[in-house]
């Protein structure tokens, strides 16, 4: 993975990482926002994968359901978030739209991801701290946003 800064303003940053062949987007990711120190921010990537795995919340039993990605796809869409855990380390936060070869579409909560060619990630510093805490209903690290007044 190689990183450059693109613009700071205020102390905000925007960094671009470009993830290699091999490299796993997740974990790339995650020791980014790591060494960046990254406690609040938005991102943005596009690329291709050779594997990947996406995931469904099931509403129900509360659980991630696995969707397995055995074919090389194109990155046509990848947001996400980077917010501090309950411990105060950066918690990544990506969902992804895959376009396969017959240009159908696979969606989810990515997990894992194999990068083949590249992936270009855009990540833009907010300027608030935004963490996330479970969520006593789902049992999820949901962002709580904290803010004065009503």
């Amino acid at each position: 993975m190689l990183t450059r800064p693109l613009n700071e303003h205020g102390g905000l940053r925007t960094i671009l990482a470009v993830l290699e062949k091999g490299d796993e987007a997740m974990d790339c990711l995650r020791r980014l926002a790591e060494v960046e120190n990254i406690s609040a921010a938005q991102l943005t990537a596009l690329g291709a994968f050779r594997t990947a795995e996406l995931s469904f919340f099931e509403w129900d039993t509360k659980e991630y359901l696995s969707i397995p990605v055995n074919e090389q796809v194109e990155v046509a869409t990848m947001v996400g978030d980077i917010a501090l855990d309950g411990e105060g380390k950066p918690a990544v936060h990506v969902h992804a739209v895959l376009g396969k070869r017959d240009g159908r579409a696979i969606a989810g909560h990515l997990a894992r991801g194999e990068v083949r060619p590249t992936l270009e990630v855009v990540i833009t510093e907010t300027e608030a701290h935004l963490h996330r805490v479970k969520d006593d209903e789902t049992g999820l690290p949901l962002i709580k946003p904290h803010r004065a007044g009503p």
